[in-house]
């Protein structure tokens, strides 16, 4: 694979291509008040209902250069935050950080180097901010990988996996003790709708055994997703630092590439309308994760599941605390996290 391809895939938000658009229309406020200016805005939801600032307050977004991680920084950004976009194509994610700066006049937008497929890239972005940075109040886990080939890590795990869950598994364990001294600080890990047809399979978690299947793959680690964030609420009570999962929503981004929908010509032509119908824009997508990273009457809400912009039961699956325990474990394995200190080790690289 490709670094190319590899960073293509990087991006977060389930969605496809936007067909030609047509013209909008104004329809009545969304949440909070918000405008929602076409039918496509009055069906997916509205906007993030909260005001508030963040002057001061330092922000990580994974997979920040395009789609909804970029819309994410964006609106965080016009919020007042110190903004970090952290992406494996520095090229891709300095100009995005150019782009949010025109557009919000915050001059506290940088980009910075993370590749989710690397435990050692991972292990050093995560040194060079707890070096650096003063403190960390939000990080966004917004990175992922769709339904791509049978690919692998850089350190041999199944690539849906090992990006949507053991990258953000692992840099969200080495940021603790920052987020833990900037309490209150709150992690938002963006999961997907997906995770209610997952199923974690502890015999095969990266496809050795079985015949690959790229979107049972894909769901599972979105399931994990969710079950990292309950145990990990469960081990950060009474610490400050809250974790929430939320499904924001079908969104038109580059993340369903591989899904063949692009180049359906069923798809075009028959299913166009109702796609712009239906699929959020990257803009709209973001709403879940803002309201997340700032509504002042989430601050003491931890371990819970949004669809969108409301609180929602996520699978039976994603409830069991075993299932969560067990995953935190092999987990912690799998990324070589020394589970007495926190702290990383080499990593334990699997077969291909």
């Amino acid at each position: 694979m490709s670094n190319k391809a590899r960073e293509e895939s990087l991006v977060l938000g389930p969605g496809i291509n936007s067909p030609s658009s047509p013209p909008r229309t104004v329809f009545p406020g969304g949440a909070g008040g918000g405008r929602v200016t076409s039918p496509r805005d009055y069906v997916a939801g509205g906007a993030c209902p909260s005001k508030a600032t963040i002057p001061g307050r330092t922000v990580i977004v994974t997979g920040a250069n395009t789609g909804i991680g970029k819309q994410t920084a964006l609106e965080l950004a016009k919020r007042g935050g110190n903004i970090i976009l952290a992406c494996r194509d520095r090229e891709k994610c300095e100009a995005a950080a150019k782009d949010i700066r025109g557009e919000t006049l915050n001059p506290r937008v940088r980009a910075e180097h993370l590749d989710l497929a690397s435990l050692k890239s991972i292990r050093e972005f995560a040194g060079k901010i707890i070096k650096e940075e003063e403190r960390v109040d939000i990080l966004v886990n917004n990175a992922a990988v769709m339904r791509c080939p049978h690919w692998t890590t850089k350190d041999g795990f199944e690539m849906q996996f090992g990006v949507n869950h053991l990258g953000h598994f692992l840099l969200t364990n080495l940021l603790l003790d920052k987020l833990k001294a900037s309490a209150p600080s709150r992690i938002i890990n963006l999961s997907s709708l997906a995770h209610v047809a997952g199923h974690i399979d502890f015999e095969d978690l990266n496809w050795q055994i079985k015949k690959y299947d790229t979107k049972a793959a894909y769901c599972q680690s979105k399931l994990a997703v969710v079950l990292f964030t309950k145990e990990l609420s469960r081990r950060l009570q009474g610490t400050g630092v809250t974790v929430n999962a939320l499904h924001p929503g079908v969104a038109r981004t580059e993340l369903g590439r591989h899904t063949g929908m692009h180049n359906s010509a069923f798809s075009g032509f028959m299913l166009g309308p109702f796609f712009w119908l239906l699929f959020k824009s990257p803009q709209l997508a973001a709403q879940p994760s803002t309201y997340l990273a700032v509504a002042e009457e989430l601050e003491s809400v931890s371990g819970k599941y949004f669809d969108g912009l409301r609180e929602k039961a996520p699978s039976p699956e994603a409830e069991d605390e075993e299932v969560a325990r067990r995953l935190w474990t092999e987990s912690a394995h799998l990324v070589g996290l020394d589970m007495a200190h926190g702290s990383s080790g080499r990593g334990h690289s699997i077969s291909r």
